[in-house]
């Protein structure tokens, strides 16, 4: 009787292992979230290592355990994984995107170039030199060819002459949809990828047409790359726009720190000196001499709830601005309220500096 029951508590024993191994395994090969279909891009370099491949595919949030994903590429016999850029999602199982990593991208043919928002057109010329047999400095120039800029004014009712003044470093800047997009390989030229973004840009700001068509689509979309840079929240850039539109209609400076890193060529992540905040440039709005206006142009490619909100901004009386170490923005209506909340932030260990 004694033995029965122990061979029964010992059957019971590995039951339940066996069923929470059933649960850890379908947990583990179940997709991450199913109901999402945003591109998530996975770049596998030739040489990668199966550890590092396990860490890249949970750093982006497709796989739920290195471990597991290492131990399953084992029980199932897996060899390889072959090099290239992907695409997935996080509604893939794992069966789904070991399957595609052991096969490897099928059309060789076809290129994915991901264009961030927030980003510059040097940022982008730099991308495509990585990936193609386009060279930066002929992407560059590209944008900057007069005869295909005034062909492109023609073709796009959202560029205007704006774009041309001889100020403005970089014409189409602002204008370049950042999103994921396929070329193909054959015959590939800058022109195509220049069209294939303004395209894009024209699909997604069809929506705003007539509004945009009645006022200056080139302040618009600066005002917009501004807050792309200076806010992560929809609504802290509809507020900070808000500052900015009031900020305007008293003649002050935006006092932008982005739009002075643009106009010097400096990393986000350096230092700026009070010889730059005192220097004109026609970006550069923490001059003096660039009271009441805009800079000649935009400073990055916007996303489209940027855009959304230079053309929808909040309404306030708020003259002010800043941003803790975590991106949250606080907003003021007066020079010493500002300071006050500088200073609070500093003592409380939440100064971005």
């Amino acid at each position: 009787m004694k033995k029965t029951r122990i061979l029964a508590l010992i059957l019971g024993f590995f039951g339940f292992l066996l069923i929470i191994s059933f649960i850890y395994y379908q947990y583990n090969v179940s997709p991450i979230d199913s109901s999402s279909d945003a591109n998530i891009e996975v770049i596998i370099p030739e040489g990668m290592s199966t550890d590092n491949i396990a860490i890249t595919l949970k750093d982006k949030g497709l796989i739920r355990s290195e471990l597991f994903f290492k131990i399953y590429l084992k029980i199932n016999n897996v060899a390889s994984l072959k090099a290239s850029t992907y695409l997935f999602t996080k509604s893939m199982s794992l069966d789904e995107i070991i399957d595609i990593l052991v096969k490897g991208n099928i059309n060789q043919d076809v290129i994915r170039l991901t264009f961030k928002e927030g980003e510059t057109i040097t940022d982008y010329a730099n991308l495509i030199a990585s990936n193609t047999s386009i060279t930066s400095e002929e992407f560059i120039d590209a944008t900057r060819d007069l005869t295909l800029l005034n062909t492109l004014v023609n073709d796009y009712w959202f560029l205007t002459d704006s774009i041309l003044n001889e100020e403005i470093y970089y014409p189409l800047e602002g204008y370049l949809f950042p999103d994921t997009y396929e070329f193909s390989k054959d015959n590939l030229t800058s022109e195509k990828i220049i069209r294939t973004l303004l395209d894009e840009e024209e699909e997604k700001l069809e929506p705003y047409k007539k509004k945009l068509q009645s006022t200056d689509v080139h302040s618009i979309i600066t005002l917009a790359s501004i807050a792309e840079l200076e806010g992560v929240k929809d609504e802290d850039r509809k507020m900070i726009i808000s500052v900015f539109n009031n900020r305007l209609d008293q003649g002050m400076n935006l006092g932008s720190d982005v739009t002075t890193y643009y106009a010097f060529n400096e990393e986000m992540n350096s230092d700026l000196t009070s010889e730059m905040f005192n220097t004109y440039n026609p970006y550069n709005t923490r001059s003096a001499e660039m009271a009441g206006r805009l800079p000649v142009g935009p400073i990055c490619n916007p996303s489209i709830s940027s855009i959304d909100a230079a053309i929808n901004p909040s309404t306030s009386d708020y003259l002010y601005f800043v941003a803790d170490k975590n991106r949250n923005v606080y907003f003021t209506k007066s020079a010493s309220e500002h300071e006050n909340k500088v200073q609070e932030l500093k003592e409380n260990g939440d100064w971005i500096w």
